[in-house]
């Protein structure tokens, strides 16, 4: 999950950069978690199986188990599921005038400066969110993998991170989703993954 936690710090972090001294402080801290995420990043990466290299990527066999389950669920749900307009891009189209999502936006929720993206994420609770249903749900559709999208590229983190605030347990719902799906998935037989 450290990839990811990174791709949230450097989405967020550019916006996080002012005059204010609390604010500043954030963002030196920021940046040192993401100095730190890098080398751990650089030092794990030695010891991976597989390298960006074309040789590397040749010796990579597809698991008996993904070749034989013939169905899997890949899951996009996350803060842009609360405007439910268009896809999973609307943090980036709403930004784009002329985008059907820009007119959206601006027709429903009014000026940009006065109701972002970021405004979505109090209204993202999840209150019905069952980690547990879903996976009973995949099950009797007969999936044999469940794959969620862990950070899309609105960089809100549907899992817990100490790494970035803009994260599904300390935000929105408040529930660590992924983790939850993460637990309930094998439980059931399933295999899990990201994205």
């Amino acid at each position: 999950m450290k990839t990811f936690a990174l791709l949230s710090i450097l989405l967020f972090a550019p916006t996080l950069r002012s005059q204010q001294p609390a604010e500043r402080d954030y963002s030196d801290r920021i940046a040192r978690q993401v100095a730190k995420v890098r080398a751990e990043s650089a030092e794990s990466n030695h010891k991976v199986p597989f390298h960006p290299s074309w040789e590397s990527l040749a010796a990579y066999r597809t698991p008996d188990w993904f070749r034989d389950a013939k169905f899997g669920i890949f899951i996009h749900w996350g803060v842009y599921s609360v405007p439910a307009f268009g896809n999973e891009w609307y943090s980036r189209n709403m930004y784009i005038p002329g985008n059907a999502a820009y007119k959206h936006q601006i027709a429903t929720y009014g000026p940009l400066d006065k109701f972002g993206y970021k405004d979505f994420i109090p209204l993202f609770r999840a209150q019905h969110f069952d980690a547990n249903a879903w996976i009973d749900l995949f099950v009797k559709a007969g999936a044999r993998y469940v794959v969620p999208v862990a950070e899309h590229c609105d960089g809100f983190a549907m899992y817990a991170s100490s790494l970035t605030p803009y994260n599904a347990a300390q935000m929105g719902p408040h529930r660590d989703v992924v983790g939850e799906l993460e637990r309930a998935a094998p439980a059931r037989g399933r295999n899990f993954g990201v994205s």
